[in-house]
């Protein structure tokens, strides 16, 4: 592992709920409400809220940490990011957002997160590539997301503050060139991507799904949101092929070859994702083995054998 931390890191802002009913209480929004905030479950960034005015409205107030900085999270580009999806009917309206505060307001839906077992479904799938399509039709996103350049920035990070990371993690690097070398030779043109669709990033109101929180989202590779999303829920590869294929509209396995390998550069990218997190965050949640369990992942998928098929049939669609 590596030492002690030698830089100097960016501190956070809202601690709790006082404080976040104090900075609420002066956006134009809500000015002159009387708000009850219940804190929202889950969150690994940011401190979220359910806000309820004594009018009946309701929303959702994100509330940013300054050391999100290091995860490369762009607030102003996630503002607008979140109100070009919400215009293409695929999350909800944005209603504010206070930079200097750290917050966004958000419409609030009700309903149901979704989990992994949700997304092990069939039918499930299929409605998520629907909206996986209408979201990647939209207007192009701020900024563009590459997840080799990503786990570049966070490699860095780690270094220069000194977070400690897999003792081997360098050791692959090779054949993570390999499989990034691939995939720029067959790019398929960027869209507006989400980036991390976990099923907890997905809603259903009993009548459609939504997308919500919009912090990794730039203009991508439609296969990294495909494979991501397989990889987070840990789905066999027969979901893959079938996500792929809804998709896309037919099965192409080039385009599942190209996604499978995009859920491993991705498993490698957030196993330092989570060596920043355990080293800043102030979340109850263990970070590190969250991140050694993908970095696990990684490690046997590029020592793999069918990696070398994967790569050919992606090299040789070229």
């Amino acid at each position: 592992m590596t030492g002690a931390p030698t830089g100097t890191m960016p501190s956070g802002r809202v601690s709790d709920a006082a404080e976040a009913a104090a900075v609420l209480g002066r956006l134009p929004t809500l000015a002159g409400a009387d708000c009850e905030l219940t804190v929202l479950q889950g969150g690994l960034t940011n401190r979220n809220y359910r806000v309820t005015t004594n009018s009946g409205a309701q929303f959702v107030a994100r509330f940013s940490s300054g050391k999100s900085s290091l995860l490369a999270i762009d607030r102003a580009a996630e503002y607008r990011n979140a109100s070009i999806a919400a215009t293409a009917g695929v999350a909800p309206r944005v209603v504010e957002f206070a930079p200097d505060e750290g917050v966004l307001l958000v419409e609030w839906i009700t309903g149901r997160t979704f989990t992994d077992a949700d997304l092990d479904d069939a039918g499930n799938l299929a409605q998520v590539a629907g909206l996986c399509r209408r979201l990647h039709a939209a207007e192009p996103f701020a900024a563009d997301f590459d997840i080799v350049a990503v786990q570049q920035r966070y490699l860095s990070a780690v270094r220069e503050f000194g977070f400690r990371r897999p003792d081997d993690y360098l050791d692959l690097e090779p054949a993570v060139r390999r499989v990034a070398a691939a995939l720029r030779a067959s790019a398929l043109a960027p869209v507006p991507c989400h980036n991390d669709l976990l099923a907890a990033n997905i809603l259903d109101d009993g009548a459609r799904l939504w997308f919500i929180d919009f912090e990794y989202a730039g203009n991508n590779d439609p296969c990294f949101e495909l494979g991501n999303l397989w990889s987070e829920a840990a789905l066999g590869v027969d979901r893959l092929e079938h996500l792929v294929a809804c998709y896309f509209g037919a099965p192409s396995p080039v385009q599942l070859a190209r996604a499978r390998l995009f859920a491993t550069l991705a498993k490698y990218c957030w196993t330092l994702w989570a060596s920043i997190q355990a080293a800043v965050s102030d979340v109850d949640f263990d970070f590190w083995e969250w991140g050694l369990e993908k970095y696990t992942r990684a490690r046997a998928e590029l020592r793999d054998p069918a990696l070398d098929h994967l790569i050919s049939t992606v090299s040789e669609s070229i």
